[in-house]
């Protein structure tokens, strides 16, 4: 309540006495409210994250650093001679096949990689020392192809005196060269024919050395001889490697869903799997290829890919054409998802036909792979008739009906996978049975 100081004649307020129980309430209070309006997005489109699966890239390897002219110079040692250390290695670019990185949206960003340099050579005989290596990290499956490069001219670009440059028509090259700089490097246009592979970065952490660092300059105390004793020869470092690549991503998976846009693929690893991708009433759904992990019998695990939807024509790129069917190159089985019902006024036997049609055009060894189908949408009207109109086309065909959304038939659809699907040979040799004491007495 307001008090009045007769004698100042001004007005003050009594301070409460807080308690410490509710200063505790008011700060739970208050971060319970910064965490929803932290969580909380400003925009709808925050959420999404950028897919990057094919980039171009441009490395360069750290230099090594320059040989040391000097000469030992102590107390009562007259013509100590040199002692000229080398320099240091200059660091290499790296690429470490890392399990939870997912996509190369990393080299979006930042797709000059670099090395440090070496440090130069020092007095009595001190190496410089060795520049660390970067170590960039790639999803497992990442393809590194060479592309064609010529390494661009060291030093400034010589200025013309002879000739006279009009301001108002001054090109980027002429300024280029007035201000005695070159052109920033241009990404070239990734042409498949020129395209040399360097690697498959198909294990984890197995690391792939991209542009080696150069080696360390040899100080003066190499130089010395019988008829050389006071030498001020040094070598400067060797220039690391270089050069342009182009880095693509096929996701690794052992079976590969495909299928037309809203044909249900996503909902059927939702329901098979413990991945989440986006699911909606409306084409095109999925944007991003997701990969879940499938649990069967006997402690096994398989690994499927759900990739957008396909429609007619992309293999010529229509649609979202061909950027996401290099991720079922690798799968060693093929599970196309045909909409049953024809929910979408599409008939079941031109889907397959076309779907199987665009594999072979983009990749003929795509229809050599064990393949099957599953008929989706089972619970819907009109369905089993068209199923059985279907079998009849495809008699000796492996069909399974399903219904992802009721979660009917994919019991069945799971134990065929881990049939289907070979199991792979364990990599770390199993130890061998221990000896009985009858065997160690003879």
């Amino acid at each position: 309540m307001p008090l009045q100081n007769s004698d100042l004649g001004v007005g003050y307020y009594r301070v409460p006495a807080w308690s410490a129980v509710s200063i505790i309430k008011m700060n739970v209070v208050f971060a319970e409210r910064k965490r929803t309006i932290l969580d909380t997005p400003l925009h709808s489109h925050e959420g999404a994250r950028m897919f990057v699966d094919h980039i171009q890239i441009h490395a360069k390897a750290g230099k090594g650093g320059r040989g040391a002219v000097s000469f030992r110079r102590e107390k009562f040692v007259p013509r100590g001679g040199p002692d000229g250390g080398d320099g240091g290695r200059g660091g290499s670019v790296i690429l470490r096949p890392d399990p939870n990185v997912d996509n190369l949206v990393e080299f979006h960003y930042q797709s000059n990689l670099k090395a440090k340099t070496g440090e130069n050579g020092g007095s009595k005989n001190c190496t410089g020392r060795a520049a660390p290596d970067a170590i960039y990290k790639v999803p497992i499956g990442t393809l590194v192809y060479r592309m064609p490069f010529t390494p661009e001219e060291t030093g400034p670009a010589p200025r013309d005196t002879t000739s006279f440059l009009n301001l108002e028509t001054l090109t980027d090259e002429e300024a280029a060269k007035l201000d005695h700089r070159h052109t920033p490097r241009r990404k070239e246009k990734v042409d498949p024919d020129e395209l040399e592979l360097v690697m498959d970065l198909d294990k984890p952490d197995v690391d792939f050395v991209l542009c080696k660092g150069g080696d360390g300059g040899k100080g003066n105390v190499h130089f010395k001889s019988s008829r050389n004793r006071v030498p001020r020869q040094y070598t400067d470092g060797v220039e690391g490697e270089e050069g342009v690549f182009y880095v693509e991503l096929r996701k690794i998976a052992d079976a590969g869903l495909v299928g037309y846009p809203n044909a249900g693929k996503s909902t059927l690893l939702s329901h098979i799997s413990n991945a989440h991708p986006k699911i909606a009433p409306y084409p095109f759904t999925t944007l991003t290829p997701h990969i879940g992990v499938v649990d069967l019998a006997n402690y096994r695990r398989v690994t499927v890919a759900d990739i957008p939807g396909l429609i007619e024509g992309a293999s010529e790129n229509v649609g979202l054409g061909h950027d996401f069917l290099r991720h079922i190159v690798r799968c060693k089985l093929l599970i196309f998802v045909i909409d049953m019902a024809g929910s979408e006024g599409r008939e079941p036997l031109e889907d397959l036909q076309k779907l199987r049609k665009e594999l072979d055009l983009y990749d003929p060894t795509l229809s050599e792979r064990p393949w099957v189908v599953v008929a989706n949408k089972m619970d819907l009207a009109g369905a089993k008739t068209k199923l059985k109109h279907f079998k009849t086309r495809y008699k000796k065909l492996e069909v399974f009906p399903v219904s992802a959304e009721q979660s009917e038939g994919l019991d069945k659809l799971k134990a065929r996978l881990g049939e289907l699907i070979p199991e792979e040979p364990r990599t770390s040799a199993e130890p061998a049975p221990a000896e009985s004491p009858a065997e160690l007495e003879e």
